[in-house]
């Protein structure tokens, strides 16, 4: 069995939603073409990763946009992974919505890890990870600065995700593709990511889990890994029995961790060289 991922390398125009959603329902109607079975967009893609971003433009869950696209996938008989800033409780979120092939929403994840640095510190962060079943498949949600930290990854594939889908919005990819083929190997997983493209940008990719055969000869684990200037659809197809089947079989994952030493990870004193202007710190 192959799970199909349309993978959406376009740039949102910021505050332009009648515009995005143009974008997105001709990308999902193509998409569904080709045989897709679940469209990947960059980040916030309804609205546009327009920040400083307002509670004010900042869409509702129950936004007439988000009811339309549920339509068009269940017309086209296509997932998609739908992003835009929504109404938080009190300040806007970094929401992804994991719609099926019947239009239903199984899964809205909000951003944990914002970006406190920059414009992002206005953002509601979300507070835990999701795993959802697509068609007999275990998705999981990463929003771009969430790649940066293995947590995310790890949390996602202790809850059972075989698949991790990345939306993202950002430059100087190098470092961060990698990470993200790193992710897909170290967690036994499929990783696919899609990212505005642009000078700097775009590079929107896809990784196997599987990095050597039964033989331990070394295999390529890249799928897809496109350049930064050109706008299109690019596909990832993931073998997930092969990935099944190395799961099983694999010593990665959640085989023989030694849990008993990670205690530190939930220590939440920040320390030199780490402390930064405008950090939550719980400690000297």
């Amino acid at each position: 069995m192959f799970f199909r991922v349309a993978i959406l390398q376009k740039r949102a125009i910021n505050a332009q939603i009648s515009k995005n959603m143009e974008s997105i329902i001709k990308a999902l109607k193509e998409a569904a073409k080709n045989n897709a079975d679940i469209l990947l967009l960059p980040e916030c893609f309804i609205t546009g990763y327009d920040l400083p971003m307002t509670y004010e433009k900042s869409i509702s869950d129950g936004d007439e946009n988000i009811k339309k696209i549920c339509n068009f996938a269940k017309k086209h008989r296509i997932g998609v992974v739908l992003t835009a800033f929504t109404k938080g409780k009190d300040l806007p979120q970094n929401t992804a919505f994991v719609i099926n092939k019947t239009g239903k929403i199984l899964m809205k994840y909000s951003k944990v890890h914002t970006c406190d640095f920059a414009d992002e510190k206005a953002v509601e962060a979300g507070k835990e990870f999701k795993v959802c079943d697509f068609d007999g498949i275990r998705l999981g949600v990463m929003i771009c600065y969430d790649r940066e930290y293995p947590e995310s990854a790890r949390i996602l594939m202790l809850k059972g995700a075989e698949i991790i889908l990345v939306p993202n919005d950002c430059g100087s990819m190098k470092p961060r593709i990698q990470a993200l083929a790193t992710r897909a190997y170290e967690n036994m997983l499929g990783v696919a990511m899609a990212n505005p493209n642009g000078k700097n940008a775009g590079n929107s990719c896809a990784y196997s889990p599987i990095c050597w055969d039964k033989n331990g000869n070394c295999v390529e684990n890249k799928i897809l890994l496109a350049d930064d200037i050109t706008e299109g659809i690019f596909y990832a197809d993931f073998d997930m029995d092969a990935i099944r089947e190395y799961r099983n079989r694999e010593m990665m994952g959640n085989t023989f961790r030694k849990v008993d030493a990670y205690g530190d990870l939930l220590n939440k004193t920040i320390r030199e060289p780490f402390i930064r202007q405008g950090q939550v710190t719980y400690g000297l």
